[in-house]
Order: C-alpha cells, then structure tokens, then sequence
C-alpha cells in the first residue's frame, strides 16, 4: 500500500468535499450567515433561487436544527467526512464485486473497463432489481425513466447512490443513512462529472491499495491531517482534540499489543495452546521463580469461554486495534472447534468493544470490523448485528426531566394523547424512580464527553441498571414490534446512545487496549486541567498518564493491558508517581522502547508495553530497546 499517495490524496479530498457540500448547503438556504427559511407552495419548496421537492421539508428543518446546535463550520466539516467515509466504504466494497460485498456485483463510481465511466449507469436495471429485492423502496419505473431519457445520468446516479445507501444502512447504520434522513440532502451534485469532488478516490488511488481495509484508517489519518497541523502547538479546544491527538498505530505494534494481552489471557489458562504459532509479536513469559509460578497458578481461570473474552479500545480510532483482536479470537474459536459460520457474529456481539470521542473514527472502526468480518461470513450483512462501538456524544444539550415524561416507564400518562415532549412544564415526574435519578447523573456525567471522552468514570455498580434501562428502551424501539407510542419512541431514540456508551464504561474488560491519545497539560484547555486535576491527580501531566490510570480501572482484577505511549513515564521526574504506581501496585509484563523516530507519525520517543491488573513483585517481563 502506497501510504505516500494516500497522504498526498486525503487532505485534497477533505477539501472538495467540503467546498462542494457548502455550495450544496447554500442551494438550501444555509450559509456561514445563517439560513433562510424556506417557502412552500403546493409540492415545491423554494429557496431563493433554488427550487426543491416539498416533501424535503421535515429534512431541511432537521438540517437547521443542527446548524443551532453545532453551528455552521462544524455542520460542514460533519457532513464533509460522514460523505467522505461513504464514498470510501462504497469504493472499498464495490472492489470486491467477486465476493459480492455489494449484492449486484455492480461498480458504483467506476467501471472494469472505462476509465471515466460508471458500471451502475450500464446495468441500471441489475441494480435497480437487486436493490428492490433487498427491501430499498425505489420507484422503479421512475429510474427506467431517467435511464432512458439519456441525458439524466446524474440524477440516475444520484438515486442509485442514494439507494445503495439505504441498503447499506440495514447492515451498518452507524455509518450509511436511513430513508430520508436529512445527510442525503448535502450529497453534492455534479456527480458524473470528471473533476468531481470524489473523483481522486477512483482516479488517483490505485485499485490494488483498496483491497486491504487497512486503507480506511490511513486515508481517515490524513483527512485531518491538515487540522492537526493547525492545531499541534497551541492550546487545544474540545473539538480539535480528535485532530491533535490520532496517531495510526503501526500494525507490528498492534500485533505486539494484542498477542500480548488477548493472546497472553488465553495462554495463562491453555499453555499448551498452539495460538504462539500464529504470534509473531508474542514474549513468552522469562523462567520463572516457583513462589511466582504459584501465584500465577492460584489466579488463573481453569478455563475460558471463548465468548466470554472481553476486549476495550477506549480509544479506538479507526478500530486497527480491534481488528487485530478479531484476527486473534477467530484463532481462539477455531482452536475451540466452534464452527466458522458461526465465528464472526460471536466476535462481533460478544467479544469487542470501542469508544472514541470522533464519530468519524467511530464510524470507520465499526466498518473495518465489518469489512473484516465479512471476509469469514458472506451472510454477514444480512444478520443484524449491532456492534460495540460507539462515539461518545455529550448530554448538554438534553432536558432530562422532558425525556424522563416522553418515556413514560411507568404509564403515568395515558396513551394515545396527543402530547408535546418538548413543550410545557413536566408534570407528574416521579423524581423518586431510580431510573430517572440514574439519567440526571448520566447527563451530568456525559455533559463534556467529547472532551474527557474515555477518562469519565461510570461506577461498575451501576452496570446492571444500565443494562435494565437500555433493554427497557430498546423494547420502546424495536422494528415493528416496539410498544412504545410516538413520544416514547422519540425519547428512547434519544436516550439510547448514552446508556450505550455508559453500559461501555461501566463494565470491566479481560483486556483493554489502546494508543491513547498524547497531550501535554500546557495544551489543556482550562476545563481539561481542573478534570484532570480532580480525578486523576498525580497523573495530570499528560492524557496519556491519565489514560493509563484509567483503562487499569476499566479492567478485571489480573486484566491484561497494552498501550503505546511516550516514553517519557519511565524517567522524567514528573512521571514519577506513574512510575510508582505501575512498579508497586501492578506488573509490567513485556516492554519495548522504540529507537527515537521509531516510524513516521509519532512526533515524541514512543515505548510500547504490556502491564497485568495485579502486583507480582518477582514477575520476569520481556524487555528490548531498539537502537
């Protein structure tokens, strides 16, 4: 993979994508001044100059709203890479035709043999027929239409585009839209055109760099890269945070990472295991004295379920780190005589769990697992999986008390009236329920996630009325066989994501892994040096420390951890009560300093390094120093 290309590629690309969705933005009336509000008469929705079906009315307020809650720099810059992840997903996918990532077999943005030319435009009719036959509502008669107009190509794509999306959307909705949702409106126009805005993705990316899902992480890296060197020496606001702070991990490290926490949980219990042979990066564990090999003995497990294994990136990035561990824990299964059909799904569900707090990145690991897992199972897409990945999203915005009485858990409002979750005064709240004092907590928990992201603390006690609130919200939502009302619906939509993401921090992981992010205290914002300064006290100096500290605290008692960090923890004087902790209250089982400039990317000294949630004080770790 030519990673100097895609460096070269990304960065242009960010900025087509974002010039071209604010030129569509402006057709609907919203720009850096604000919005103009639309006019309706009859099925037209006009705009200034610009006309537009009215039936997109209910999305075009829903595209203002968010310009009142994000403003509209940031409304661009989301919809620019939530676009830009699509495109990508659908190139990487429509390379795959042989394996019918995409069920008609057929390119969308290019063909086998045209270089500017469109596979779908040619074979229309296959892929209007196959989208129909996996439940996309098209009209079909209208498309035929436009296929046999001959000069509407673009809008035929654009629905086919759009279709492709909708599919898509029933296997991955984190990631691909639903039936009118209103990111579909900023899909630019000039599609077909041979200097449009997603052209370089076909055009300037070789075909061969496309088949390794790794491409999605590198091309995510270099998307903002640009930002990140904006930003890289100053003081970083909240949402430069994700810019200033990802580092694609390099995939030796993330094998080293993971066969030593994962691989290594699974050969304390299995030493006979034949999993070292397919682990490279693994360091077996020195000779050890007999009082520690006792120890060792009275703590491990008789044995695993392989589906019992759990495994956190709390950082998770593009999710590099959580495909490596799929790759691992397939072994596992297999070495169980678990059945290969089966495999995929058990890992997916049961098995990997990841938050960041860039949706984007949260997006393009739930796909790069999907990707990885559909090389094993070519039913995947169709099985409803709901993956543990999740973006942290911030609560400041939610009135609690309006959502607690949309919900209605305990039928204090009879149904069937009409009622206005967001108007009036709450009346009748029963202030007493524990679920109702749980999501008061939650929402001023999560009131600056995307900020603290991962360092927030969600106690382990509160894990089993997380998970009854979640499953109580879920039967309000589910397809067409929900009991919830209109109101509660929309409540439990609403809600659901942050006991998701609480659920995450709340439980306690067998391994948990991460490249956290780096970020001296003299780039911290004030809000992030009195977090870190109440809560992790001793370990404020940087995130990292911090991060540290904390995923030992998202993990079980004899947790196996791994991280890539600077290596500054192991001897400036700052770091010292780090140093400390880790010596005296926990083991260190493998570690390896990186030489300086150990590979691009990493603008400090880097070590990479292993540690176990118990203190062995005679424990004989691997230790190596490159250079």
């Amino acid at each position: 993979m030519n990673t100097s290309n895609l460096k070269k590629v990304a960065p242009k690309a960010r900025i087509a994508f974002i010039n071209a969705i604010t030129a569509r933005a402006a057709e609907f009336g919203i720009t850096a001044q604000g919005c103009t509000e639309p006019v309706i008469s009859g099925e037209v929705l006009q705009v200034g100059n610009f006309t537009h079906p009215a039936k997109w009315a209910p999305s075009l307020q829903r595209l203002q709203q968010k310009v009142a809650e994000l403003g509209f720099a940031q409304l661009i810059e989301q919809m620019a890479y939530t676009w830009f992840n699509r495109f990508c997903a659908i190139r990487f996918m429509e390379l795959k035709s042989d394996d019918s990532y995409l069920e008609h077999g057929v390119r969308l943005l290019s063909h086998p043999t045209q270089p500017q030319g469109f596979e779908a435009l040619d074979r229309a009719p296959e892929v209007i027929d196959s989208l129909l036959g996996e439940g996309v509502p098209l009209n079909k008669p209208a498309l035929l239409e436009l296929l046999l107009a001959g000069n509407q190509q673009e809008a035929l794509l654009r629905e086919l585009l759009l279709g492709q999306c909708h599919r898509l959307h029933q296997a991955m909705p984190f990631l691909f839209e639903a039936i009118d949702d209103e990111t579909e409106l900023l899909l630019p126009g000039g599609l077909t055109r041979t200097d449009a805005f997603w052209r370089p993705l076909v055009d300037e990316i070789p075909e061969a760099d496309w088949q390794q899902v790794e491409v999605i992480g590198w091309l995510y890296q270099f998307y903002i890269s640009d930002k990140k060197d904006k930003v890289i020496g100053k003081v970083v606001k909240s949402e430069d945070i994700p810019a200033a702070t990802q580092l694609f991990t390099p995939n030796w490290i993330v094998q080293y990472l993971v066969q030593n926490s994962v691989g290594r949980y699974w050969m304390q219990t299995y030493p006979d295991s034949a999993l070292p042979q397919s682990m490279p990066y693994y360091v077996a564990p020195g000779e050890q004295a007999p009082e520690v090999l006792a120890e060792l003995a009275r703590q491990t497990p008789e044995s695993i379920a392989p589906e019992s294994i759990s495994v956190l990136d709390p950082a998770c990035g593009s999710g590099h780190i959580l495909v490596e561990a799929y790759n691992l824990l397939y072994r596992i299964y297999e070495e169980r005589g678990y059945r290969s059909r089966d495999i995929p799904e058990l890992i997916l569900t049961h098995n990997l769990f990841g938050l960041d707090i860039d949706d984007r990145a949260a997006q393009l690991a739930g796909f790069a697992l999907m990707m990885r897992a559909r090389q094993d199972d070519r039913r995947l897409f169709g099985r409803g999986i709901q993956l543990n990945i999740h973006a942290l999203h911030e609560t400041r915005h939610l009135d609690i008390a309006k959502l607690w009485q949309g919900l209605n858990l305990n039928a204090d409002w009879h149904r069937g009236e009409i009622q206005d979750l967001f108007a009036g005064e709450p009346v009748g709240l029963d202030s007493k329920d524990p679920r109702y004092a749980l999501l008061r907590v939650l929402a001023k928990r999560f009131s600056q996630a995307k900020t603290f992201g991962s360092l927030i603390e969600v106690p382990a006690e509160q894990a089993s009325a997380l998970d009854e609130l979640a499953a109580d919200l879920s039967r309000l939502l589910a397809d067409g066989q929900g009991r919830g009302d209109a109101m509660q619906r929309t409540a439990a939509h609403t809600l659901l994501p942050f006991i998701e993401q609480a659920r995450l921090l709340a439980r306690r992981y067998d391994a948990v892994i991460a490249n956290p992010p780096y970020m001296g205290s003299k780039f911290h914002i004030p809000v992030m040096k009195d977090f870190l300064k109440a809560n992790y006290k001793e370990y404020e100096k940087d995130l990292f420390s911090a991060f540290i500290v904390r995923n030992l605290a998202l993990s079980k008692p004899r947790g196996q951890l791994g991280f890539m960090t600077p290596f500054v923890w192991m001897f400036i004087s700052s770091y010292e009560p780090l140093r400390n902790y880790l010596i005296n209250e926990k083991t260190i089982t493998s570690l390896i300093q990186l030489e300086y400039s150990g590979f691009d990317g990493a603008t400090v000294p880097i070590c990479t390094f292993t540690l176990e949630n118990a203190h062995n004080p005679n424990f004989k770790g691997g230790y190596v120093r490159q250079g």
